[in-house]
């Protein structure tokens, strides 16, 4: 029997009926068709529209349809646009993907001819990419754009009347967390679409023990426990109920629809088998909860002061506040010295917690960051609990280990911090680490936590990281098993994915896939293995292929070869996964094993890449999609006709003017100042080989400020000049000039432009930056940086990053250049300074001796407000550190 239902507020309340709510509302009406059988709809993955109107093209239709089999979803995006200018236009598409995802399929199609994307090897791709930008031509084609999300953006010019369909296909496995399932679609498409639909479908026996969805605030959709049907999901306005009003040109659609659910479960797995592959399911249910055995080892550092240490407090509260009689726990607090709540693991009783309770209130912080201190007195406290019988033999033990910051009291040699925690936690139990902000060393905290069965998670630094922070500890604070294994004959299976979990924890699932060596096989036995809060748990299960053929008999619409993909993705993602934490011939083995999964089965992943081709009409270029990797700083500049990929460390100068030097081989950065009256003139940059000259004029505040010691004075205009190609580059804040002998080309802030001719390639982007290269040079970003114009002390001033100075000759020199060479340095007896959040040290440089302090400076290139760096500061105008002084680099002018 099949029902359909168009209204606000849909609830359906039983197996045997289903009533409406019908309300009647102006706009975005969803059609849902549900069977009453024992299938259910309930998907979509995350997925953002955002096609872009360039003025004469109208966007005639957007689709998504979305399948799900098994956990394993499979989306098809397609847009399509036409010109209905008299001239050529452009036009574009983007998509904000999960970064779980890989994409495995891009093209367009233009008046009836097809242009693909076309899967390489990455370092293939590479190398067509950087030839196309040395010559300003390429577009990088997706970067990260949310904590749970990544952009991919192409456009394309086509002609007066001409036609494109943009279609992307991505593919990823859904992950089980909390009891549940959750997949949400943003709609944000800026404006009408004359055909939008949003189509899903699902085909595996699915029982919703929650479903909840809400599409703009304006629908809700939910199921009681123990409602099963097979389903089919539309969504599709009109072009009226699209508009914010009547006669109004904007888009209504703004919102995300947000599915929650779960499986039907009538054993605790789920085994399936299709064409000499199989998958293995494993979510027990009704299990008795092992007790805890908690360590937080928590950084104090003088960085983690304000904000982030109360948020770090205001979470712990709320941990301790869950914490069960059965368990034990410590607190363990790292600056520049090591300090620790209780000398062993304290049973949470009422008492105890409540002195807990008092110790997390008074937490504050102080002194450097003795990272290793700190962790490896967590790892020692719960070695000695265990061997001296001081918890409970059943249960299970964790370190959570959260900071901002990198090490830099004691052993800060990450490798060597790495090496000594492995050695001492033995595989006993798991390490998480918690990077908070964006100035942690994210794939030192990823590695040291993968080679001991644990994982990282940044905290991002907003208003709501005490709930990223309880979030993270709900996902790992109900552990039911430990050293699960599911195992399987060995004469009848191969490439199996990984089989041995540590834990298992409440409301997850564990995932395990595998080939069969006889591809005619059709059973499979597995055991599963675990350590319960009672006894051990041993569990057998036996499937038929057939079993698996006759539950989807029936779905026509299937999409071929499933579980051998999911297979694939697992293997890949758990290939990439052991890459980040190997080196030498193992690390070059996975990469080679991730390599040929990836090409074969034409996944986008971190060691491959998508080239799109474009038609060769209208300065077209070709681009490249990469998966972006948490923690790698890749840093993509929307452009109007292209993207530009940035990728630390570089050096810069901005702000006061502050210079950032990074130290890659130290894993450091070193930062001073340049203290000089407004209009001096300072040489940053100077290439005798290949003739560039960066030079940058100080302007100060609009009147001095009385309360200062030392006025603000910062960079108001910046020439770049290349004499052997007779170019030079003016920027202020107001304009962007060019000259190529006598000839001048200008531009204002407001332009979005790209600007090629002969040794120039020159990028505007509105109101941000500019992006310059010279020759064959390095490239550099100018970043505007705008203050409110009635401000009475501030005016707008510009920063300089520079990109790819290895292109530089070794002659090359100034008060940034200097430092395009390597650098080395020691730092020696850190002790508190002056300011208790920034200890002080002895900096061994160039032969000399310093007194430098811990601090921050801010980086402008990821993000407009500004992302500190940690760094040792130099003082008295990098004095020491420089060549010379600081007033040899004044110069009379300009150029």
């Amino acid at each position: 029997m099949l029902k359909c239902f168009d209204g606000v507020e849909t609830f359906l309340t039983s197996q045997s009926e289903i009533r409406t709510t019908i309300k009647t509302v102006r706009f975005l009406p969803m059609l849902v068709l549900l069977q009453e059988s024992d299938l259910a709809v309930l998907f979509f993955p995350c997925v953002v529209f955002n096609v872009q109107v360039v003025n004469g093209i109208e966007i005639s239709s957007m689709k998504i349809d979305s399948k799900i089999t098994s956990r394993f979803a499979h989306n098809v995006i397609t847009s399509q646009a036409v010109n209905r200018g008299n001239v050529h236009k452009e036009v574009f598409f983007d998509v904000d993907l999960p970064k779980t995802a890989f994409i495995t399929n891009f093209s367009m199609t233009i008046d009836g001819v097809t242009y693909p994307g076309t899967i390489k090897e990455k370092e293939a791709a590479k190398k067509q990419y950087e030839k196309a930008v040395s010559r300003g031509e390429t577009a990088g084609l997706v970067k990260a754009s949310g904590r749970k999300t990544e952009k991919f953006t192409v456009s394309v010019n086509i002609e007066a009347a001409s036609k494109v369909t943009f279609e992307l296909t991505y593919e990823e496995l859904l992950k089980r967390q909390f009891g549940r399932y959750e997949m949400f679609i943003k709609v944000k498409p800026k404006q009408l679409v004359k055909d939008f639909e949003v189509n899903g479908e699902a085909l595996k026996k699915m029982q919703t023990s929650l479903c909840s969805a809400s599409t703009f605030q304006l629908l809700r959709f939910r199921s009681n426990e123990g409602i099963s049907f097979q389903g089919h999901i539309s969504f599709k306005p009109t072009l009226d109920q699209q508009r914010t009003c009547a006669n109004c040109s904007q888009s209504a659609l703004d919102g995300d629809f947000t599915v929650r659910y779960d499986v039907k479960r009538t054993t605790p797995d789920n085994l399936q088998i299709v064409n000499g592959y199989f998958v293995h399911f494993f979510a027990p249910t009704n299990l008795p909860k092992l007790s805890r055995n908690v360590v937080f080892v928590i950084d104090i550092s003088g960085s983690m002061s304000g904000r982030e240490i109360e948020q770090t407090r205001e979470a712990l509260l709320k941990i301790l506040d869950d914490m069960k009689e059965e368990d034990f726990f410590n607190f363990i607090l790292f600056g520049s010295e090591v300090h620790t709540w209780k000398e062993m693991l304290i049973q949470a009783t009422p008492e105890n917690l409540d002195e807990a309770r008092k110790f997390v209130r008074d937490i504050d912080t102080r002194g450097a960051t003795n990272l290793y201190g700190g962790i490896m007195r967590g790892i020692d406290m719960l070695n000695a609990a265990h061997e001296q019988n001081l918890v409970p033999k059943r249960s299970a033990s964790i370190v959570i280990m959260l900071t901002d910051g990198q090490p830099n009291v004691g052993i800060s040699n990450t490798q060597e911090i790495q090496a000594h925690v492995k050695k001492a936690i033995e595989g006993k139990y798991p390490l998480y680490n918690l990077g908070f902000g964006y100035s942690v060393d994210y794939n030192f905290l990823e590695k040291m936590a993968l080679e001991n069965k644990g994982l990282a998670r940044r905290i991002y630094p907003d208003s709501d990281a005490a709930l990223q922070l309880q979030g993270f500890y709900e996902e790992v604070s109900n552990p039911m098993l430990t050293d699960v294994e599911l195992n399987y004959p060995e004469n009848e299976i191969s490439d199996l994915t990984r089989n041995s979990f540590k834990h298992f924890y409440d409301g997850s699932e564990i995932v395990v896939a595998g080939r069969l060596i006889d591809n005619n096989q059709n059973h499979l036995t597995a055991d599963v293995r675990g350590e319960g809060a009672n006894d051990a748990l041993s569990y057998t299960t036996q499937h038929d292929a057939e079993e698996t053929a006759k539950a989807f008999q029936e779905q026509e619409y299937i999409f071929g070869e499933y579980i051998e993909r999911l297979w694939a993705y697992l293997t890949i993602e758990q290939l990439l996964e052991k890459r980040i934490a190997a080196s030498g011939e193992e690390k070059e083995n996975l990469t080679a094993e991730a390599l040929d999964l990836s090409l074969k089965y034409k996944f986008v992943t971190p060691v491959t890449s998508m080239v799109v081709t474009k038609p060769e009409d209208y300065d077209n270029k070709d681009g490249i999609a990469d998966k972006p990797i948490e923690g790698i700083g890749i840093f993509t500049i929307v452009l109007y006709v292209n993207l530009f990929t940035i990728l630390p460390p570089q050096n810069s100068v901005d702000g006061d003017p502050h210079f950032i030097i990074s130290v890659p081989e130290k894993e450091d950065a070193i930062c001073f100042n340049i203290n000089e009256n407004p209009g001096a003139v300072l040489n940053l940059i100077t290439d005798p080989v290949t003739g560039i000259t960066v030079n940058g004029e100080l302007i100060g505040d609009k009147r001095a400020n009385s309360d200062a010691k030392i006025q603000n004075s910062y960079f108001g205009k910046l020439g770049i000049a290349n004499k052997y190609l007779d170019l030079k580059l003016t920027v202020t804040p107001e304009k962007i000039t060019i000259q190529n002998g006598n000839k001048k080309t200008g531009f204002t802030w407001l332009d979005s432009v790209t600007l090629q001719q002969e040794g120039l390639t020159l990028i505007i982007n509105r109101k941000r930056n500019v992006v310059l290269t010279m020759g064959s040079g390095a490239s550099f970003v100018i970043v505007l940086h705008q203050v409110w114009k009635k401000h009475p002390l501030h005016q707008d001033f510009l920063g300089l990053y520079t990109l790819e100075s290895d292109k530089l000759s070794e002659q090359t020199h100034g008060l940034l250049g200097q430092f395009f060479h390597p650098i080395d340095f020691t730092i020696l007896e850190i002790h508190p300074g002056s300011d208790p959040k920034k200890p002080d040290a002895t900096m061994i440089v160039k032969n000399n001796e310093l007194t430098v302090t811990r601090g921050w400076q801010r980086d402008y290139r990821i993000d407009p407000r500004g992302v500190d760096i940690p760094c040792w500061f130099v003082h008295n105008n990098g004095a020491g550190l420089i060549d010379g002084v600081h007033t040899d680099y004044i110069v009379s002018s300009l150029f």
